[in-house]
């Protein structure tokens, strides 16, 4: 059984995961990250491997979670590790690219590529990641059924695209119903389908069935979802000690999220979050307002409510696997996204 603090978030609790269940594994995945960085190296500095090392690899935690479930305790293929590396390569390059479209400093509380080294060479950098990533996930498949992950992947990576895409033009005008739809679609795209992939990946390329490795897909889709939300509600709730970023961006940007969707249908279009979200108001005293208006509103309940769902609806695809540490993992896991009270 996992060690879960409420209080740690996601990202942090990987850390037990790879100490209490994955410390092998962890051995293997640091040999083979830094074996496919190796062809970057030259074009690298010292702010991308931040970025790496700093991380939390969440997602490659879950796609060796998912492996290990059908695989059980013995060592994993060595595609296995592959594929959990370039998962966190994939990543990494959408990390990258935020922080250009946002134009955002920091990264984790440190200098983002970004500011490190300017727009441009952000983004080919960027790039380097997203083709290293492929081609990663290339070189794990050793049969022919492993040709479908390959497309998995190439579709993951458009979809991520195209959420972020879908993030940045959304109409503020649209009826709360349709805002709600887009907010789904894109959270889909933009965070749930890298989930999906772990997952699905996992029981792929541990030679599990065809049917398992969907149910996984559906898992970390879930999964996902609910960590979108919950990104979306501490965007309001956290100070920036604890983020690492300023409280209240997506509300001053005038993203989307789901609790602000909430905050504008309850208040109404004339009220002060919704001026600020259309950027007719500015300021820091305007922020704090509104995000004080936001957080004690029936729309901040009402967003973690729906995280917790779709954490619950995802635990429903891990019932047909074993009952082992990995799949109580996988489910623990999904809990703590949302037990902890934003």
């Amino acid at each position: 059984m996992l060690i879960l603090d409420k209080g740690t978030a996601p990202e942090d609790v990987a850390g037990s995961v790879w100490a209490e269940l994955l410390a092998e594994d962890l051995v293997r995945y640091e040999a083979t990250l830094e074996e496919a960085l190796e062809p970057q190296r030259e074009y690298l500095s010292e702010a991308e491997y931040t970025v790496y090392r700093r991380g939390k690899r969440l997602r490659p935690a879950v796609l060796l979670l998912a492996a290990r479930m059908v695989h059980g305790p013995t060592p994993l293929p060595a595609k296995v590790l592959q594929g959990a590396v370039s998962l966190e390569m994939l990543h990494v390059a959408t990390l990258i690219h935020d922080d250009v479209v946002d134009d955002s400093m920091l990264r984790r509380g440190m200098p983002s590529v970004n500011a490190a080294r300017g727009p441009g060479t952000a983004v080919i950098v960027g790039d380097l990641q997203f083709v290293q990533a492929v081609r990663g996930f290339v070189d794990a498949i050793d049969h022919d059924r492993d040709m479908a992950l390959v497309k998995l992947v190439l579709d993951s990576a458009f979809d991520t695209c195209r959420g972020e895409l879908d993030e940045l033009h959304t109409d503020l005008s649209q009826e709360p119903a349709a805002l709600v739809n887009r907010y789904w679609q894109t959270a889909d795209r933009k965070t749930a389908v890298l989930f999906g992939l772990a997952a699905e990946a996992g029981v792929v390329l541990a030679d599990g069935r065809s049917s398992d490795a969907r149910r996984a897909g559906f898992y970390g889709r879930g999964f996902g979802r609910a960590f979108q939300v919950m990104d979306d509600l501490f965007d309001l709730a956290r100070a920036e000690a604890a983020s690492g970023k300023p409280c209240g961006v997506d509300l001053l940007r005038g993203r989307a999220s789901l609790p602000l969707i909430y905050a504008m249908a309850e208040l109404g279009p004339g009220h002060l979050v919704s001026r600020v979200m259309r950027g007719e108001l500015a300021g820091p005293s305007a922020l704090a307002r509104a995000v004080a208006q936001v957080r004690a509103g029936g729309g901040f309940a009402r967003a973690y409510a729906d995280a917790r769902t779709q954490a619950l609806d995802a635990l429903e695809f891990l019932r047909p696997f074993p009952d082992n540490l990995y799949r109580r993992a996988l489910h623990d896991l999904a809990l703590h996204v949302v037990d902890r009270s934003p």
